[in-house]
């Protein structure tokens, strides 16, 4: 393929999304006109999952292609704000990544949004194959004065901390209408990694900017927020990537850039998961299975759905497939390429599903209509075509299935590295609809 063939990437990530908020997968309040046209206009997956259930793990497959066990930074449960200046919770610079991939071979890169993935000198942006970067370095921020948790200033342009007035999801939505604008003007393909924060905490919208003060010593926003809320941040984020994709038409792009959005992980406080259960911090179905669409007029035809069971990390391997990129030799992908179902919705193939959490001791494996689950030393068995809510535990009476897949599951856990001692579980995310004792 030469620049000129090749498509323009666009991945876009929401923050703490649930499966059922968007129009298009059965959202109750119309927050997402304009993804609900992508996917029309696209293909939208059914069986799409996080690589887990909580941020900063999930973004190291992405940024990878690769299960996040591997990297140690990827066993915090996220890394926290409190880590900066650690000289080991991050990306590794020497690691190949999606953006370093692409740049070698000719595109533009650019991340806009949150990168959570180890803070400067160590780690950064910049050094992990983007050209660009505008965002904030941490998990959650202030949408206003874009501090972090512990207080800190947290909104970078570069490697440089950056002081600019707005609501941040507004913020990362002119960056990219003005990066799409800036690129149409040059001869190489570009990669926009586009990662808002939005709906994460704290809940404020475009008109909530005297909850600033109110929320500065403690983000999570324990005591406020509601859904009216919540929804209005989904649909701020929902009117920014209309105006990206009108920047796309504008400037003749528009038929050949590949557009991917999803989620972190499964949703949070106020998140609707139906017909899920769970959320983020579980690896229960609401904590995992994450709203999956594509959108490439060029090659998806319009109207497609996939049951096709998926990981994060395939459209890391998906995005390399389509711009005609190979992964580095010693670090092969764990992520298998999409393309066969972009351009066919009804293409399916089998492949198993890994997870682990250090948090509550759980396991997960998703092969075909089964689910092998555990949680707090219990083992259950679900099919989840059968059982979505996870309520029928089948192990009693499947245990030679139930084995199988628990020896299956322990079979690949032994190829990754143990998680270490002294990873961190961050408390306080997510459900505690969990199958108890």
């Amino acid at each position: 393929m030469t620049n000129k063939t090749r498509p323009n990437l666009i991945f876009i990530v929401a923050d703490d999304l649930g499966y059922a908020d968007l129009g298009c997968y059965g959202g109750r309040a119309p927050v997402s006109p304009v993804l609900d046209r992508l996917a029309a206009e696209g293909i939208k997956f059914t069986q799409g999952y996080s690589n887990s259930p909580v941020c900063s793990p999930t973004r190291f497959a992405m940024i990878t292609g690769r299960y996040q066990y591997r990297l140690r930074g990827a066993a915090e449960e996220p890394i926290n704000s409190k880590s900066r200046g650690s000289s080991t919770l991050g990306l590794p610079v020497d690691h190949p990544t999606l953006p370093s991939l692409l740049k070698d071979s000719g595109y533009r890169t650019a991340l806009i949004g949150k990168w959570h993935l180890g803070y400067p000198p160590h780690f950064g942006p910049l050094r992990s194959g983007y050209e660009e970067f505008f965002g904030p370095m941490s998990g959650g921020v202030d949408y206003f004065t874009h501090c972090a948790s512990t207080g800190a200033h947290d909104l970078w342009e570069g490697e440089q901390e950056k002081v600019e007035p707005g609501y941040l999801t507004d913020l990362l939505s002119q960056r990219s209408v003005g990066y799409v604008d800036r690129m149409a003007k040059q001869d190489a393909p570009f990669f926009l990694s586009l990662h808002y924060t939005a709906p994460h905490w704290p809940w404020e919208t475009r008109d909530d900017e005297a909850l600033a003060q109110e929320v500065k010593d403690n983000l999570f926003h324990l005591h406020g927020g509601n859904i009216h809320s919540y929804r209005r941040m989904i649909h701020h984020m929902d009117e920014g990537i209309g105006r990206i994709v009108e920047a796309l038409k504008r400037n003749g792009q528009a038929d050949n850039t590949l557009i991917v959005f999803t989620s972190d992980n499964g949703g949070e406080r106020f998140s609707d998961n139906w017909p899920l259960v769970g959320g983020k911090m579980d690896l229960t179905e609401g904590g995992i299975r994450v709203p999956w669409i594509a959108h490439w007029p060029a090659r998806i035809a319009p109207g497609g759905v996939s049951e096709q069971q998926c990981m994060t990390m395939d459209w890391s391997a998906t995005f390399l497939a389509a711009a005609g990129v190979a992964a580095a030799p010693d670090y092969p992908l764990d992520g298998i390429s999409l393309l066969p179902v972009l351009d066919d919705a009804a293409h399916r193939f089998e492949r198993p599903l890994y997870f682990r959490m250090n948090h509550r001791g759980q396991r997960a494996l998703r092969l075909g209509e089964w689910k092998y689950l555990r949680v707090d030393g219990n083992d259950y068995l679900f099919n989840i075509p059968a059982d979505e809510r996870e309520r029928a535990n089948r192990a009693p009476r499947e245990p030679q299935r139930l084995d199988a897949m628990r020896s299956a599951w322990q079979a690949w856990n032994a190829t990754m590295p143990p998680i270490p001692q002294d990873a961190t579980v961050s408390l306080g995310y997510g459900a505690k609809d969990m199958p108890q004792r």
